[in-house]
């Protein structure tokens, strides 16, 4: 007794399943190894970020430490002239420098939320206050031109009080620093992505 013979196509179909419609064609595994490991360093490179967040840390801390040291020597100025009025320009000055060191903290903690990792507040023992988490770049750019702007208006009183007598000069001096600081609100209002969210 004969066996039956195979269906016409039965053992042609399967042996062209390769070249069917199912077929992805013809694969290059080291052309997709290739991008997946650039595509790997792509996400390594971000780590470099560690660098600059560091140095602005440390910038910060030695703005800190500065407005400090000023503050010592304040001390022992206004105890050899109490009633100098360039005793209010160290005030200022230590003011200042506090802002500036704030602003850094600030550019530091953004940089590294926004292109490391996220700050979870569960791991914190004392989490970020919320107005500190940056969602984007706009977050990072409100925060940092709110305090540049607090920055100029400490640094132009503190001018102000050292400044020539000449009333020409001292609108020559307000006008410059009202427009930068005019500039940089309608800048945090309208020139963000999503419309002045962030203002």
């Amino acid at each position: 007794m004969t066996e039956p013979k195979p269906a016409k196509g039965g053992d042609g179909d399967s042996a062209g399943d390769g070249d069917g419609a199912g077929d992805s064609g013809p694969r290059r595994p080291a052309a997709g190894r290739f991008w997946r490991d650039f595509e790997r360093g792509l996400s390594l490179a971000q780590l470099t970020l560690v660098l600059p967040v560091t140095i602005l840390v440390l910038s910060g801390v030695g703005a800190f430490i500065y407005g400090i040291a000023i503050a010592v020597h304040s001390v022992i100025d206004i105890a050899d002239h109490p009633f100098d009025i360039h005793n209010l320009r160290l005030f200022l000055t230590e003011i200042d420098l506090f802002l500036i060191g704030a602003t850094l903290i600030i550019a530091a903690i953004g940089l590294y939320e926004l292109f490391i990792e996220r700050i979870d507040p569960a791991n914190l023992r004392r989490p970020l206050p919320a107005w500190l988490e940056m969602k984007d770049l706009n977050d990072l750019k409100a925060r940092v031109i709110a305090m540049i702007i607090l920055v100029c208006a400490v640094t132009f009183t503190d001018v102000l009080l050292e400044f020539p007598r000449n009333e020409l000069e001292v609108f020559y001096l307000a006008a410059g620093v009202g427009s930068f600081i005019l500039a940089l609100t309608i800048y945090l209002r309208y020139g963000s992505d999503n419309g002045g969210d962030h203002a």
